[in-house]
């Protein structure tokens, strides 16, 4: 897996800081990210910020308002289906790719890491919750055969997320969520990785049909 300690140019971290703005609920669909907020926060100038405003508006994070600036970009129905579709296709695809990988050693760090989930979930800990689900499509994704694959996932990372749209963490779904990553690490165990794959596409089917619903009962869907 990749290396935590690998540097990160400036630009990757006012990237990840706004991100995680997003991802934690801190700022919504509508509200603006100034670079002066960002570079007061982070120590950096407001030049990498820029470019990570870009990029992160070329990735439907934000969108580049006139006279406004960046604006947290909610997801509407036909974006997350495809969204969902796509991390589903490409997930499975490095699942496949990868399949040499998932030796005892990567089949054990699974294990570990649904257990520290149903831990996480027990006692209550969403944050953590959502670290390990990450984690979980890490382990999956991250192989030398699907560097690509690994990227795209990188790059869609959150776009899924329910906080990103200022619902509270479903603890039935995530359970449900749980489930499904026991039945894709079972699969692995059995070699069957087409298997696997399959169930990767209906999980992330699962989840994009579950955050339509709830957005579709927000006061202002």
């Amino acid at each position: 897996m990749a290396n935590s300690n690998t540097y990160m140019t400036k630009a990757e971290l006012a990237r990840r800081h706004i991100q995680s703005m997003i991802l934690t609920g801190t700022v919504g669909p509508g509200d603006r990210i100034t670079t002066r907020e960002v570079s007061t926060a982070l120590g950096i100038s407001e030049t990498p910020i820029r470019e990570a405003i870009r990029g992160l508006a070329s990735e439907g994070w934000l969108e580049v308002q006139n006279h406004i600036g960046a604006v947290v970009q909610g997801l509407k129905a036909d974006q997350i289906r495809e969204i969902s579709a796509l991390r589903g296709l490409v997930c499975g695809l490095a699942i496949e790719l990868g399949a040499r990988n998932f030796d005892a050693r990567r089949l054990d760090q699974i294990d570990a890491n649904i257990e520290d989930y149903a831990r996480a979930l027990s006692e209550k800990d969403y944050q953590r919750v959502a670290d390990k689900n990450y984690e979980f499509h890490e382990l999956l994704c991250d192989n030398p055969q699907s560097p690509a694959c690994h990227r795209l996932i990188e790059n869609m990372h959150g776009q899924m997320s329910a906080q990103r749209h200022g619902i509270p963490p479903q603890h039935t779904r995530l359970g449900d969520a749980l489930e499904e990553h026991k039945r894709i690490r079972d699969m692995l165990r059995a070699g069957d990785f087409s298997g696997a794959a399959d169930m990767v596409k209906r999980h992330e089917k699962n989840t994009g049909d579950f955050l339509i619903e709830m957005i579709s009962q927000m006061p202002d869907a």
